[in-house]
């Protein structure tokens, strides 16, 4: 269903008329909930007070309440989706919503940055969809929910081929670009990754000890179940959770950036887009070692987007890497930190390391869950020197390299000299990376 846009109508005769469209009919369905969620949370804030109402309402009164309340939640949704509107013009994407405030979202779209279609587990049952919208400086992602699944398909593909310049009259018939699958992860691979996880363990050794302890020291029902059900919440986050959220992980390649396709009951379609990759994170546990096995997380600016390889031998998952940071290969050998290093980190100072090559700033940390971050010398905004009074008297420092993730890479412990020299060679790197680093373009 279209309507004429307000916009439009002021704009002459001979201006074309913006013809906008609703979201999905199913849509109400969804926004009904908001004022069932607030009598829940007056409920759940209040108990008391909840209970000494409904215990004063007859069963008519109960009825009657119940009926108004599920008519005027079906009414919410209907009107709330009734005023939600959303066009493409030349230039931008725009969203306008609102009952009484109304607002309206103008997402230009050659700042856009990836165009996401995911898929909860009742939108899969009726068919639709939600597009997650990443926009460069924009603090949170704005979204449409829901369109019906290839409606969403398609006005994903023309939003990226407008972001990668195609013109409006010819960006509906680009279609979505083609894609080659890079890396599949099989369940069973999966499975045995999360098994061989510390964490798991640890969260789950934590729930069966902890609980009984504080039987015996308090007696309080209330109080070990407090600290029983967030850790076997905690155990099944790192296993399950984690399990059914990147179950039939699917990486490929398109002129768009790199597709990731995950998820057992929500089903979810991410975009990595090209040069917005901050830091590469090689992140390999102590029990995946044997295997061979390593995990591949990112730092993207503007975005959510966190994991790209949950579980992959290292030469698969090193291959997924060049694809992010084309010329770039994880170093072999790091310099480690001074044995003096030992005096402000007993033991564990073995596991800090550096390299830089022409290319990145590579820091390692850990010994028993051993991390690996790779900054492209482009994407180095600002490094730091900072040198604590310990440190000082055995003559070392710390080197902060800060990412436009609004993160932070570190290379721990190094003799204070050669932090001094890296802190200004690091600068001079970054500034030349950033004179000849490519422009960030899709479809190029």
């Amino acid at each position: 269903m279209t309507t004429p846009s307000g916009g439009a109508r002021g704009a002459g005769k001979d201006a074309p008329v913006l013809r906008e469209r609703r979201l999905h009919p199913v849509t109400p369905l969804r926004r009904a909930w908001a004022p069932v969620a607030v009598i829940a949370g007056w409920a759940v804030h209040d108990p008391d007070q909840a209970q000494r109402q409904l215990t004063r309402l007859t069963t008519t009164t109960l009825l009657a309440v119940l009926a108004a309340a599920v008519l005027g939640a079906a009414l919410y949704g209907f009107l709330s989706w009734w005023s939600t509107h959303f066009a493409v013009t030349d230039t931008e994407l725009r969203i306008r919503t609102g009952l009484v405030f109304r607002r309206t979202a103008h997402i230009r779209l050659e700042r856009l940055q990836a165009v996401d279609v995911t898929q909860p587990l009742l939108a899969r049952v009726a068919g639709v969809a939600k597009l997650k919208l990443d926009v460069v400086g924009a603090d949170k992602k704005d979204e449409l929910a829901y369109l019906g699944q290839e409606e969403a398909r398609v006005l994903r593909a023309e939003l990226l081929a407008r972001a990668a310049g195609f013109a409006p009259e010819t960006a509906h018939e680009v279609g979505e670009a083609p894609a080659r699958q890079l890396l599949h992860v099989p369940a069973g691979v999966l499975a045995v990754s999360l098994l061989l996880t510390g964490a798991t363990w640890a969260t789950l050794a934590a729930a069966l000890v902890v609980p009984p302890v504080l039987w015996f020291a308090t007696h309080s029902v209330w109080t070990v179940l407090a600290t029983a059900l967030p850790l076997l919440g905690a155990a099944g986050a790192s296993s399950v959770g984690r399990f059914v959220s990147e179950y039939d992980w699917t990486v490929g390649e398109s002129p768009d950036g790199l597709r990731i396709d995950h998820g057992l009951l929500d089903r979810t379609h991410e975009t990595v887009p090209p040069g917005r990759v901050q830091t590469v994170r090689v992140v390999e546990p102590l029990l995946w070692r044997r295997r061979g096995w390593v995990r591949v997380e990112l730092d993207v600016a503007g975005s959510a987007n966190s994991v790209l390889v949950p579980v992959a031998p290292r030469e698969v998952a090193e291959s997924v890497v060049a694809r992010v940071l084309p010329g770039v290969n994880v170093p072999a050998g790091f310099a480690p930190s001074p044995r003096r290093a030992a005096w402000c980190v007993p033991f564990w100072w073995r596991g800090y390391g550096l390299a830089v090559t022409d290319t990145v700033f590579v820091a390692r940390r850990g010994l028993l869950r051993r991390s690996v971050a790779l900054v492209p010398h482009a994407k180095v905004q600002s490094v730091r020197l900072e040198q604590g009074p310990w440190q000082h008297r055995r003559g070392l420092a710390d080197v902060h390299v800060d990412t436009g993730a609004d993160k932070t890479v570190t290379a721990r412990l190094r003799d204070a000299s050669e932090a001094a020299e890296l802190l200004y060679a690091q600068a001079d790197r970054s500034l030349t990376g950033r004179r000849e680093a490519r422009p960030d373009r899709w479809m190029a």
